[in-house]
């Protein structure tokens, strides 16, 4: 008998008992009626794009690449 697709956060490869696939499945549906929370307005950060996307940092005029 094949084995159904593991559940969210499973091991992959590892056979699963009845009880930890239902916790696994009872986890991942808790998970997923939680809500989220949205994030409070960023304090003191730089003005303009991210500076982590576009590879540089700016502050008072200097940029330093990091």
């Amino acid at each position: 008998m094949a084995e159904p697709d593991p559940p969210a956060g499973a091991a992959p490869g590892k056979q699963l008992s009845p009880a930890a696939r239902r916790a696994l499945e009872e986890a991942a549906a808790r998970r997923a009626a939680a809500p989220q929370a949205p994030l409070p307005p960023e304090e003191g950060g730089p003005s303009g794009p991210e500076p982590t996307r576009y590879g540089d940092w700016e502050r008072n005029g200097v940029a330093s690449d990091f």
